[in-house]
């Protein structure tokens, strides 16, 4: 790792004032009276935008507060339900286990032996008193509780700040709630820019660039997607027999945002400055060393609270996926982006919407590609189970439909229902009989929508390696839940084991990669998408990046960002070095065009054409049937992008 003097060119504007100053945390101040209904000096813009972005991608307020109304609905519905399943209901009753004799009038003796369901509930006294008996169950429904008033604490503070986002769209952009669907985030984003101009939201800079506004609400996100990139995060694992396995699960995630932005003893002072003496190189062995502490209090508070979080876990799966897994059980071979993928795939100032979006319209050829391995043995093997099962359960569908009384007939239904999820298992390893095997071709159609591709993937996408490695970011749904699962477990180990021996990584990396900018505050120096300063001579930076190997961002994702965000944003003014950079481009694109084949054959039939399609909403089905021309990958990809610049 390179020291800090390499890194001398970062220089912080020491006179830089902070946009909201501290103790002062409220959403928005209003101004006096005579400026009623403005929205002048917002203290924290941070929150406010990121607010005014959710809003609009949640489709306004009735639909958030409704939806965290059901959220209290639903945990109160677990907690409860499942304390009646436990404590209520008399499950030897219940399994005929225990005779019950119904006597009296009204039943018939032919019903006397028959098991009806409130005879396996118990009356509500004898329930009650099993609960106050139990005092484990006693100390549950008490964390339970805490937690459920805490939420809605929380619920009530969001319907308050909530609403004024929703006077804000109405009174300050003119968007009335029944309208906010049609508009899309670049409008809404435009408005607010040129609101800036009418009244200073943001009091230190008198214009706000788009590129601002996504430094606000992506602040902490750049920050992780630039530390899976330079490998700072602890996600990659090596165990026995299963090799290198990438570990990211929404708890670990937390955790780590917990410890690095917002807990009591993160890096940042505020939610946009880095505190002070995390800025200098003097005391960075001292400072390594209390965040390791840090790190060790977070694994042991995660070790204790293990149980509570895995009963949790293990119920909220069980009530989310039983059901579907029922009625469809290939479900769990489905596939998913993974949040490692997500982090890894994700351009730097990408906002939800379009990550999700642009990976969304990848999921199809990704699927393609990953079906198109098959092992010949385990074909063979699922062809014969599946005939077997196939067969024992046509006799069982045939005896029912002959006489129904069949059913009735212990374990008849779970028979039934065992071996039609599994033929349903062992067909989807069965592959389809039409299948063509070209895994470059596939590959290549992937590549032009995730934008990212290791080198060794290129002339090997027919290997098991190259396939395990896009499995890491497009996992099984079976993998996905069995990973949230193991989560609570994991997570401890991974904090006090792992995290903790990258300390002082990540002192360095928050000091060397850490850029005040006026009006924003603290940002990673990555997200400022400086091709001088974090670019590759690999993709076209040579000549106009200083970046060592440590300053570069890793597969060109520094470019990839700029491309991005300017197809995105294509009324931004980039700073000399981009526009230098995008110019060079187009006129790479206009040297490409002039000696290979016409624009508007590699408009309709390029796969990689479609990276730039994949940045909007048509064209996106044109790739999966087309082989990639004899140009390099990255050359493709940078000319086709510039091409699409130059069109807008």
């Amino acid at each position: 790792m390179a020291h800090f003097e390499t890194y001398q060119e970062y220089h912080r504007i020491e006179d830089f004032e902070e946009d909201s100053p501290a103790g002062e945390e409220d959403l928005l101040v209003h101004v006096p009276e005579s400026l009623k209904d403005s929205w002048h000096h917002i203290k924290n813009l941070d929150n406010f935008f990121t607010r005014i972005y959710h809003f609009h991608q949640k489709n306004g307020f009735a639909c958030m507060m409704l939806s965290e109304f059901f959220e209290l609905i639903q945990f109160l519905f677990v907690v409860t339900f499942t304390t009646f399943l436990v404590n209520c209901v008399e499950y030897d009753i219940l399994f005929a286990n225990r005779a019950v004799n119904h006597t009296g009038p009204g039943h018939s003796p032919l019903d006397r032996n028959k098991v009806t369901l409130p005879d396996a509930i118990l009356p509500s006294q004898q329930c009650t008193q099993r609960i106050q008996d139990d005092s484990w169950i006693i100390f549950l429904l008490i964390m339970a509780a805490i937690f459920w008033v805490y939420r809605l604490v929380k619920v009530f503070c969001n319907l308050l700040s909530y609403w004024e986002i929703r006077q804000f769209y109405i009174k300050a952009l003119k968007i009335r709630m029944d309208e906010l669907c049609n508009f899309t985030w670049q409008e809404v984003q435009g408005r607010i820019i040129s609101l800036q101009k009418e009244q200073q939201m943001c009091i230190h800079k008198k214009e706000l660039t788009e590129l601002d506004i996504y430094h606000r609400i992506l602040r902490f996100k750049n920050y992780m997607v630039a530390m899976i990139n330079k490998s700072v995060l602890p996600v990659h694992l090596q165990l026995p027999l299963l090799g290198n396995v990438v570990f990211l699960t929404q708890g670990l995630k937390y955790n780590f945002e917990l410890i690095l932005f917002w807990g009591p003893g993160s890096l940042f002072q505020n939610k946009w400055n880095l505190h002070p003496k995390y800025k200098r190189s003097g005391n960075r062995l001292e400072l390594a060393q209390q965040l390791s502490r840090v790190i060790l209090l977070m694994g042991l508070a995660n070790l204790l609270l293990c149980p509570f979080i895995l009963v949790w876990q293990v119920l909220y799966a069980f009530f989310s996926y039983t059901e579907v897994i029922r009625r469809e059980p290939g479900s769990l071979g489905a596939r998913r982006w993974s949040l490692y993928g997500r982090l890894y795939l994700r351009h730097f100032n990408e906002l939800n919407h379009e990550l999700h979006g642009r990976l969304g319209r990848g999921y199809k050829p990704t699927s393609k590609y990953m079906n198109s391995f098959t092992s010949p043995l385990l074909t063979v093997i699922a062809k014969n189970i599946a005939f077997f099962s196939g067969s024992v359960l046509a006799v069982l569908i045939a005896l029912t439909v002959y006489d129904e009384d069949v059913l009735t007939v212990q374990h008849i239904l779970t028979a039934i229902t065992v071996l039609g999820v599994v033929i349903t298992i062992t067909r989807s390893f069965i592959p389809d009989e039409h299948l063509v095997w070209c895994p470059e071709q596939l590959l290549q159609c992937v590549l032009a929508h995730i934008h990212y591709m290791p080198d060794h993937w290129r002339g090997n996408a027919h290997t098991s390696e190259t396939r395990d490695e896009v499995a890491q970011l497009f996992q099984y749904k079976a993998v996905f839940i069995l990973e949230e699962l193991l989560s609570p477990i994991v997570t401890p180990f991974i904090l006090i084991f792992l995290l903790r021996n990258k300390s002082l990584e990540i002192i360095d990396f928050f000091r060397n990669f850490t850029v005040e900018v006026v009006g924003v505050g603290d940002i990673c120096s990555f997200a400022q998408m400086d091709i001088r300063r974090h670019g590759n001579p690999a993709w076209m930076s040579e000549g106009q990046t200083e970046a060592s190997m440590y300053q570069q961002a890793e597969n060109g994702k520094t470019e990839l960002s700029l491309m991005h965000f300017t197809i995105k944003n294509p009324r931004w003014q980039p700073p000399q070095e981009s526009s230098v950079f995008i110019s060079h481009l187009k006129e790479k694109v206009q040297h490409d065009a002039q000696e290979g084949p016409s624009t508007q054959l590699l408009l309709s039939e390029a796969p990689l054409c479609t990276s730039l399609q994949s940045n909007d909403l048509n064209e996106t089905e044109k790739c999966e049937n087309v082989c990639l021309s004899e140009k390099s990958v990255k050359s493709v990809v940078r000319s086709f992008t510039a091409l699409h610049l130059e069109l807008l």
